[in-house]
């Protein structure tokens, strides 16, 4: 070894030794070759640097550590009991149990007086940020007993309120900005619906009315969104994604209402009523502050909470908060939690979560303030689908389910019934790796909501559930069950509080269902997969009004007011045959629109009525005398349109005979110029048959309307 380590060395010193005279021998050549002595590279006495560091390394400093790093994961919790060493124990768990919820705590610091009793306050340091922010947010006000609430704050907070200027300056008050009628398209005179479109692969969109015969384009803009186009619950906003934000557009000439700063959103979700928007973005370009969610005040544009997604259970999964149906409270889930918050407070109701073990999801009742969810099986506890009314948390009902694979949650539009869909599995079955369709049976758990305690009703299914569908405005719903070749479509009803069997279509290729906004009629749907087969149904009498096909197609839409239904093959599934078909509810095509690259069709919502049942009721029962009105209009209005289209053929045919005689006299103009270019022959006589040309008229009969005039 040593020998080898020897030879290492001299080896080394050879090298260095080649080295400087290689050195030596470049100075020799410099000098031989004329180029001088060596060139000076310092800059000139007035050279002035004006490149800054942010241009050179710019995205090395942005993760240049900074002096207060560290400070601002940590948290002063004031009002805490003062207490002597032989409660500090029983004290520090009180506080770790309730602050470790929010995060990782690294540090945590009694300050003591002389007597060794704590002073009333404690310092605890998380892992993150974030996490820090989130317990200041939750604790401010916790109120631990009768004598004790806390004071929550960053440590970084109070350089901020010691450097409070004496001087107030109030806040400058902004402009009224006047956006005008934001439900303008509501007091259309035709009631003609608003939809919008994107084509071209996503480099056009446009919104169009609904008119008759051919829509008209309202505004047509390129690039206008970098994703998707969103049409708010009430229809008064129009949501376009982009790389730095969401935009808000509305009014008659869609401009933009508001903007919304958080780069690269994915998802987004408004509350119902439309005061507050929820955006979600995975990758915030924002380092001191990354906020994966952030709940918007609509009208004003300001950020009224933020959440970070480490915190959710499953981040992928929108929408992460839901909405009770009046805006007044938010929910989401995390791991055996449920966190309820309120507005316009935002934070979370009676300052706790509701724990819950083993709770798998949760949904809002659409009409009232009531919470469902269920809880999975736990070896020999029954599964658990439970009622409870928020603010109170008072549980409504409760069900016990055996046997339990996986619930899903429907709830009728009006909010009159729950269905839990319950995937159950046979005892010998029982085993996780033996699930299998064929082992498998399903039951509908029916909850009749405006019934006294809520009574519970069952309808069981052994064959594999497709879809379920409520009816918005009834009692019926309907279902999608088996497998190919024997997928049937079965209709239930509710009547004299229980559930009656109502229909069963047989041997279908359907695997959608669309209820009308209104009810009564329905639209089966085989889509994508099964080649765009369609069925209009009246759930009257069960009368198969139509069936037809779009061929390939992959969304259905029915209009706001059920009177129209849209089919439409997105370039987004397939790349050819692009385009959307319009039909009435009863089945029948309007018109079929062929688009490049068409993505997305979506109806503009409309918000609920203002009548009354009453007042609804009896526009039903005089129905006929309503509808011979509009049979008028709707005559006048096709022999409107019947009249433009022959005037528009008529100015047609004036501008070509018009064409026509100017390019004969130019013909007649150029003869001198023929005989020259031809040696004198006069070809004109030639073609004999333009001297002999006759002109010939031809009349059809475009329609014939007889009216009634009634003295």
């Amino acid at each position: 070894m040593n020998t080898r380590l020897s030879k290492m060395a001299e080896d080394s010193d050879l090298m260095r030794n080649e080295d400087d005279l290689c050195l030596e021998d470049a100075e020799d050549v410099v000098v031989e070759n004329g180029f001088g002595e060596e060139p000076n590279f310092s800059d000139p006495e007035d050279y002035i640097d004006d490149i800054t560091d942010d241009e050179l390394v710019g995205d090395l400093l942005k993760n240049k550590p900074k002096e207060t790093d560290g400070f601002e994961s940590v948290i002063v919790v004031d009002g805490i009991p003062q207490v002597g060493q032989e409660r500090q124990e029983k004290l520090e768990k009180v506080i770790h149990k309730i602050y470790s919820k929010f995060g990782k705590i690294i540090t945590e610091h009694y300050p003591k007086d002389e007597n060794l009793k704590t002073k009333g306050y404690v310092f605890l340091e998380y892992s993150c940020p974030a996490h820090a922010l989130e317990a200041v947010k939750m604790t401010n006000g916790y109120k631990l007993d009768k004598q004790h609430t806390f004071s929550v704050n960053l440590l970084t907070d109070f350089d901020k309120y010691e450097n409070v200027c004496d001087d107030l300056e109030p806040p400058t008050p902004q402009p009224y900005v006047d956006h005008g009628n934001l439900w303008y398209w509501l007091e259309d005179p035709d009631c003609y619906d608003q939809y919008s479109v994107i084509y071209e692969g996503g480099a056009m969109s446009a919104v169009f009315l609904n008119s008759h015969p051919e829509p008209t384009p309202l505004r047509t803009r390129e690039r206008w969104t970098e994703s998707i186009l969103v049409w708010s619950p009430l229809g008064t906003y129009l949501a376009t994604f982009h790389q730095r934000g969401l935009a808000l557009w509305g009014g008659e000439d869609f401009r933009q209402i508001m903007k919304f700063q958080h780069s690269r959103i994915q998802f987004i979700d408004f509350s119902p009523k439309e005061n507050y928007l929820v955006t979600f973005s995975p990758e915030p370009d924002n380092r001191d502050d990354q906020q994966e969610i952030i709940i918007w005040d609509v009208r004003t544009g300001l950020k009224k909470r933020a959440f970070h997604a480490d915190h959710l259970n499953e981040p992928t999964v929108w929408p992460m908060f839901k909405w009770s149906p009046n805006d007044k409270y938010f929910a989401r889930m995390t791991q055996e939690t449920l966190s309820i918050y309120e507005t316009p407070s935002f934070g979370l109701l009676d300052k706790k979560s509701l724990k819950v073990a083993g709770m798998r999801n949760f949904s809002w009742s659409p009409s009232d303030n009531i919470i469902a969810y269920w809880v999975a099986e736990d070896k020999d506890v029954p599964a658990r689908v439970t009622l409870i009314e928020i603010p109170s948390r008072r549980e409504l009902r409760a069900k016990n389910l055996f046997n339990v694979a996986d619930c899903k949650m429907h709830w009728q539009k009006c909010g009159d019934y729950l269905c839990v869909k319950v995937d159950r599995y046979s005892k010998s079955k029982k085993e996780k790796s033996e699930w299998k369709y064929s082992g498998l049976y399903y039951n509908f758990e029916i909850f009749h909501m405006r019934e006294k305690q809520i009574p519970v009703d069952s309808v069981e299914i052994k064959e594999y559930i497709t879809a379920f569908a409520w009816e918005p405005v009834g009692s019926k719903f309907a279902v999608i069950h088996g497998e190919t070749p024997h997928i049937s479509v079965s209709f239930y009803g509710i009547k004299g509080g229980g559930i009656s069997f109502l229909k069963k279509f047989e041997r279908k290729q359907f695997n959608h269902l669309f209820w009308s906004p209104n009810g009564q009629f329905i639209v089966l749907a085989g889509l994508r997969t099964m080649n765009g087969s369609l069925e209009f149904v009246d759930t009257s009498d069960f009368t198969v009004m139509a069936q037809s096909d779009h061929f390939m197609a992959t969304d259905v839409e029915w209009d706001p007011t059920g009177r129209y239904v849209s089919s439409g093959v997105s370039h987004w599934a397939h790349k050819v045959d692009n385009g959307y078909w319009l039909w009435t509810f009863q089945g029948k095509i309007i018109r079929r629109h062929p688009m490049d690259g068409f993505c997305q069709m979506l109806w503009r919502p409309r918000p609920l009525t203002l009548l009354s049942e009453e007042k609804i009721k009896e526009i039903k029962k005089n129905l006929k005398k309503y509808s011979a009105q509009f049979e008028i209009k709707d005559r006048m209005s096709l022999s409107k349109a019947s009249k433009e289209l022959v005037e528009k053929r008529k100015k047609v045919m004036e501008d070509f005979r018009s064409y026509r005689e100017r390019k004969r006299e130019e013909f007649i103009k150029l003869k001198t110029q023929r005989l020259e270019l031809r040696d004198g022959v006069d070809t004109d006589e030639l073609d004999s048959h333009l001297e002999n040309l006759e002109e010939e008229t031809v009349e059809f009969f475009v329609k014939e309307e007889l009216k009634v005039i009634e003295e």
